[in-house]
């Protein structure tokens, strides 16, 4: 690709970042547009509809970057949570990574590059139809010594990231802590739920509940509900399952963390999530049940990451012109129209799999509900691995590779030549990533803030809702904007020495992305569960992943380049990496899986929770709006949750 083709990208996407923005401040200002653009101020009555015409209305503004630039930590957990802040939080941590790495990158390793002339050299007066080649590490001679420059960026730049990966982890699991002592007790924090409950003819599954949990937590037992489906066909043929509720949250942590029985497969417990946060489907499935669709979710997981494929191999066929012809001998003459070409290899490609990936998270995210999990919050985490992985596999390698060495895919299980074949494949492929950082981040971040959908839908519903209709407010699918945030910082630490270009681009993603996302939780999102956190470790666990890629690219890349000297000392960083990532995970992905005794205990001394036992019934019955009614074991009518 040409910088042309590029500079053509780059042109189409800030005239649509213009448009969004200006229609944006236009259409936030009227009236029957607020359940769209504002409709967490409008539930909250602090917005209300003004039913004057105001001539202000149409003219954009642009007051809400300031309020959103403004808004302070302390205001965004009250708005959004320690979530918020976390996913704040990841936007800023990429903002100085790459702030850094810029500055490296720009004013250093991109000179280097455009001085060399192995590929071609630089023509400053035809800007325009210089390769974009010339701007990577491909430019550099072989065995020159200025690759000692990458070199010593590498290093600076890992030590660099594991210094903010350190003091984010420390931070957020401070954060996580003082969260959980500050928050009143609730009551189903000593509340666990117990499925499998092995039953005989002698007695109900109330008894066998009661007389169990007496004999084995006499002091910390406090009394249980059954739970089952009301119809007497299903209550027969599906395992039953009841809540325990305990006197202490230590009794409720100790039983939900111990296994109950020398049969795993039976008296399996479970924390209980908060009422807001339970997914009813499979509170009552048995052990046999629940394995298999786990198994089932991962062979939908791989199935459709596998097909994922298909698309990829579309566009790179559009990337590479050349296997356009062959494919489509028509074309020919239409190719040889320079801006046509531009547009196809510049604009196109990002833009059809950006239309692909849409479907990747609503997809993930319904396997993901399948797969046995009993909070919305649990479903949400499993998603957003499953999206950052097939994003990962299926918009990165096997992008790398099918477009450079779509012939020789299966050399990809000779796993000694890796480290060859992606210092090959990756810089091959920058002109292809920095459109997608173009396309595919500014222009979805941009809709975000336009909420294109949402706007459509409510112009369609319009004529037959009233004014008085309740209003939905939405909150922020994490499993969808958790992983694209993630991929393009993947992508920023693996280019920014093979393709510095790439990080001014970036840059200005994420400076629209902390903008725009600061503004939706003031004005659109609200939480409807609280993990506290527990997104952290997926970015860190990638942010890992991205800097062991990263290295192992450099080592192949210096290998491939003859400076065998450079590959050589390069092999202890990934060693040291790992090791960070160890220390790591030692030191706080504890505090993000459970709260320890101590911090249990000095809560509950510090503030003695008046929980009876009609409060703790509440987990049982005031889960969502759909709360019946079902039968006890010994017939008398209880309220509870009906499936």
């Amino acid at each position: 690709m040409i910088v042309s083709a590029l500079l053509t990208s780059v042109g189409i996407n800030t005239a649509l970042c213009v448009l969004f923005f200006t229609c944006y401040s236009i259409l936030r200002k009227q009236p029957s547009n607020y359940k769209v653009y504002v409709p967490r101020l409008l539930a909250e009555g602090i917005s209300k509809r003004k039913k004057r015409f105001n001539l202000e209305r149409l003219i954009p503004s642009p007051d809400w970057v300031a309020k959103a630039w403004t808004l302070s930590e302390e205001e965004l957990f009250s708005l959004a949570g320690l979530d918020g802040v976390v996913f704040i939080r990841t936007i800023t941590f990429c903002l100085k990574i790459f702030t850094f790495a810029g500055i490296i990158g720009i004013l250093v390793l991109l000179p280097v590059n455009c001085w060399a002339n192995q590929m071609q050299e630089f023509d400053v007066t035809d800007f325009a139809d210089n390769s974009l080649d010339v701007f990577t590490i491909s430019n550099i001679n072989s065995g020159s010594n200025w690759l000692w420059v990458h070199f010593c960026a590498v290093y600076i730049v890992t030590g660099f990231i594991c210094l903010l990966l350190h003091h984010e982890y420390k931070y957020i699991a401070s954060k996580r802590i003082s969260h959980f002592h500050s928050s009143k007790p609730q009551p189903h924090q000593f509340t666990i739920l117990v499925r499998s409950i092995p039953t005989s003819s002698s007695c109900s599954v109330s008894e066998s509940v009661e007389s169990f949990f007496k004999e084995f937590y006499p002091s910390t037992y406090l009394s249980h509900v059954v739970i089952r489906h009301t119809s007497k066909i299903r209550s027969l043929l599906e395992a039953r399952a009841a809540f325990v509720f305990f006197k202490s949250r230590y009794g409720a942590a100790t039983a939900s963390h111990m296994q109950l029985s020398v049969n795993p497969t039976q008296w399996i417990t479970e924390p209980v999530p908060e009422p807001r946060d339970v997914y009813w489907p499979f509170f009552f499935e048995s052990f046999m049940r629940r394995w298999i669709s786990k198994l089932l979710a991962i062979v939908a997981t791989t199935f459709f990451t596998i097909s994922f494929l298909i698309p990829v191999v579309i566009v790179q066929g559009l990337v590479n012109l050349n296997q356009l012809e062959v494919l489509f001998p028509s074309l020919t003459s239409i190719l040889t129209i320079k801006f046509v070409t531009q547009i196809i290899t510049g604009y196109l490609p990002s833009l059809i799999l950006q239309l692909f990936l849409k479907v990747v998270p609503p997809v993930m995210r319904l396997i993901s509900s399948i797969q046995g999990y009993i909070s919305n919050s649990n479903i949400e985490i499993s998603a957003c691995n499953k999206v950052l992985s097939c994003t990962i596999w299926n918009v990165f390698l096997a992008t790398v590779f099918s477009g450079s060495v779509l012939t020789q895919l299966s050399l990809i299980l000779d796993l000694k030549s890796i480290p060859w074949k992606l210092a090959v494949s990756v810089p091959a492929q920058a002109s292809f990533f920095i459109t997608y950082v173009v396309t595919q981040g500014w222009t979805s971040v941009l809709s975000e803030l336009f909420r294109i959908i949402p706007l459509i839908c409510s112009l369609i519903s319009k004529p037959f809702t009233s004014p008085e209709h309740e209003i939905d407010v939405p909150s922020i699918p994490y499993h969808r904007d958790v992983p694209r945030v993630l991929f393009f910082g993947l992508l920023g630490i693996t280019y920014f020495f093979l393709a510095p270009l790439i990080l001014p681009f970036l840059l200005a993603y994420f400076c629209l992305a902390y903008i725009i996302y600061r503004n939706q939780f003031i004005n659109v999102y609200a939480p409807k569960y609280e993990t506290a956190g527990k997104y952290w470790p997926i970015v860190h666990n990638t942010m890992i992943f991205s800097l062991v890629l990263m290295q192992v690219i450099a080592m192949g890349s210096f290998a491939l380049k003859k400076l065998k000297p450079a590959s050589a000392w390069m092999l202890p960083l990934p060693v040291l990496t790992l090791l960070f990532n160890e220390y790591c995970r030692k030191r706080f992905l504890p505090v993000f899986i459970a709260y320890s005794v101590e911090r249990i205990y000095k809560q509950v001394k510090t503030k003695i929770p008046l929980l009876t036992e009609e409060l703790l019934l509440n987990v049982a019955m005031h889960q969502d709006k759909k709360t019946k009614s079902f039968e006890r074991e010994d017939g008398e009518q209880e309220k509870t949750k009906r499936i």
